[in-house]
């Protein structure tokens, strides 16, 4: 398939620049497996839910991934940190008039002088005098998506979390959380409704073009994850049961999808640049909770895949003229897997 085969007109105004007044206000777009469409409020996911379904979340936690400092020549650069390495070191995209060369420096404050190591492809690999992670509690900002256009917020350092994110490293929230609050949680259990977690660290790939024209010749970015044996058996107690896993999000469709790969859902660590487009054979997920995703992403392909891709299409174009929100801010989607042929 072509890139232009996930193309579709947005009008601007339907990219939410601020999440629901308040978490589980948005609205969703239930995608039956018949691909029928049925507009509901994320409120009414209880009812699209069964006893012994299991909803399988991912635990990672946003890290205010952006720096701002100046190379050894006085030049400014911006750092926007994909992965953390190690304590002291991290990989970082580099916005900069000329991008510094290994054994330079970069300044972020009088206490805080990054050495630059070396480059790997469009990343580089940057030494810190503390650990990471402390350095980004005390100089980072939030990496809000390029489409949102304000500044972060204290409200988005709360709201562009999940309220179960609890493994810091990503650089992008998995959206799909977004709208489950503790009540919500509490509803699902009561009626039934286990959860299990799954760690995929997003990294700053998520917002990268496909460049291609033909979408079998891109090659994706490479992300980390960890599938722990409770959740392997949690999967397996609820197929025994008779209920569907539902992914929340694309996210932790890809860990589980990347850990099955071998034909059986393995516990584990792992890097995973699994490309999921129409005609995958899914593994593990029956069910997925995402938002709405960009025009000729590969998001986009992945719920195609999983859905069929006129029914995405039919629900993006109702969509747009039900004027739902999109992208991370916006409103979700219920998808149904089709029943086999």
């Amino acid at each position: 398939m072509r890139v232009a085969d996930f193309d579709f007109e947005l009008p601007s105004d339907l990219i939410a620049q601020f999440p629901a007044a308040a978490r589980g206000g948005s609205r969703l777009l239930h995608v039956d497996a018949a691909g029928g469409l049925h507009d509901r409020r994320f409120a009414d996911l209880p009812t699209l839910l069964r006893p012994d379904d299991l909803l399988v979340m991912n635990d990672t936690r946003v890290i205010k991934a952006r720096l701002f400092g100046t190379k050894d020549s006085g030049g400014k650069v911006e750092l926007l940190v994909e992965r953390v390495t190690g304590e002291c070191e991290a990989l970082v995209f580099i916005r900069a008039s000329h991008a510094p060369k290994p054994g330079s420096r970069i300044v972020l404050g009088e206490d805080c002088i990054l050495d630059v190591l070396a480059r790997q492809d469009v990343l580089t690999l940057l030494r810190f005098p503390q650990p990471v992670l402390d350095v980004l509690d005390r100089l980072g900002r939030l990496p809000l998506p390029p489409y949102i256009e304000h500044m972060p917020t204290a409200d988005d350092e709360t709201r562009y979390q999940t309220v179960y994110a609890n493994e810091p490293g990503a650089v992008a929230a998995p959206t799909a959380g977004l709208h489950f609050d503790d009540a919500m949680l509490d509803t699902l259990r009561a009626q039934g409704v286990r959860t299990a977690q799954v760690t995929l660290h997003v990294g700053a790939g998520t917002f990268q073009p496909v460049r291609v024209d033909d979408i079998a010749a891109h090659k994706m970015h490479s992300e980390r994850y960890t599938i722990p044996q409770a959740t392997v058996d949690a999967i397996q107690e609820t197929r025994a049961r008779g209920g569907r896993v539902v992914a929340v999000g694309t996210t932790s469709l890809r860990a589980l999808e990347a850990a099955a790969q071998r034909g059986k859902l393995h516990a584990g660590s792992d890097e995973t640049d699994i490309f999921i487009t129409p005609g995958y054979t899914f593994k593990v997920v029956d069910a997925l909770i995402t938002n709405f995703h960009l025009p000729k992403s590969t998001l986009l392909m992945l719920v195609s895949a999983f859905a069929g891709v006129d029914p995405i299409r039919a629900a993006y174009a109702h969509a747009i003229a039900g004027r739902y929100r999109f992208f991370s801010y916006g409103d979700a989607m219920f998808l149904e897997k089709p029943a086999p042929a």
